[in-house]
């Protein structure tokens, strides 16, 4: 089957280099593996090799069948669904205990937002630039909502960088494995929600950030003066405080905001 242009719906671009699914599939050595978006099973090939098991979930059709046809593996469970509608029972049979995958570039934040939730580590290639702003520093031009969650919820290392041109169609950017592993940190939905409500507007001071998300935090100017008044983030610029005193602030405010009944 050969490389057909690429799908954008799906984000699908594939591995064509077998020295780099060579060395992807090093870390599941001896493990039961998780890949997400087989494709062509490149990697898939690779991973059985030196795998326990390997659980595959490919959402689409025609590659799954591919798969079916031409990957003849008996510890190889293939899957045709779409990861982020498969429940954890599956991963549970499976005995899952390391995701590795070439992530489809369109549903980087969400598997990243799976991997933050559960406890299995992940070694994962993803757009170059999408793995820098998981990486971003405060005060920095990538410091984003996903700097801020991945700094608070995950320890995340980079290990290779992967040029565009190891993959069919050749995407217009450059990708990078990382090794991504939970902390295990505990957020009420209440204080990601701040937290990336802020970050919307990152360049502002937090006064002047929270008069912008006033109306939908549900709260009037003069409310946010007297809320805020005294606090010793009052007038730091958003992108330059550190997750943990972005943590610290959302936590103060949903507390407060509770008090007052408005959530």
């Amino acid at each position: 089957m050969a490389f057909n242009p690429k799908r954008k719906k799906l984000g699908q671009v594939f591995l064509a280099d077998a020295n780099i699914a060579e060395k992807e599939a090093e870390y599941g050595r001896g493990r039961n593996v998780l890949e997400i978006g087989p494709g062509y099973g490149t990697l898939t090939e690779r991973l059985c090799a030196v795998a326990e098991s390997v659980l595959a979930v490919e959402k689409d059709e025609r590659l799954y069948r591919y798969l079916r046809q031409s990957m003849h593996r008996r510890n190889l469970r293939l899957v045709n669904m779409d990861f982020l509608k498969m429940g954890d029972d599956e991963i549970r049979r499976s005995n899952v205990n390391i995701l590795i995958s070439n992530i489809p570039y369109n549903i980087s934040s969400r598997i990243i937002g799976w991997i933050s939730s559960h406890d299995i580590p992940a070694f994962i290639c993803v757009q170059k630039e999408f793995a820098e702003h998981m990486s971003a520093g405060s005060g920095t031009r990538d410091y984003s909502n996903l700097s801020v969650m991945c700094a608070l919820k995950l320890h995340v290392v980079e290990m290779m960088d992967v040029s565009r041109y190891c993959f069919r169609p050749v995407p217009k950017v450059d990708s990078e494995i990382i090794y991504v592993k939970p902390l295990g940190t505990q957020m009420e939905v209440e204080e990601e929600r701040m937290i990336s409500l802020l970050m919307q507007h990152k360049k502002k001071t937090v006064r002047k950030a929270f008069v912008s998300i006033r109306k939908s935090i549900g709260m009037e100017k003069e409310a946010i003066d007297r809320m805020l008044s005294g606090n010793r983030y009052i007038d730091r610029r958003v992108f330059k405080m550190e997750p943990e005193e972005l943590l610290d602030l959302a936590r103060s405010v949903s507390v407060d905001l509770r008090k007052r009944g408005l959530e």
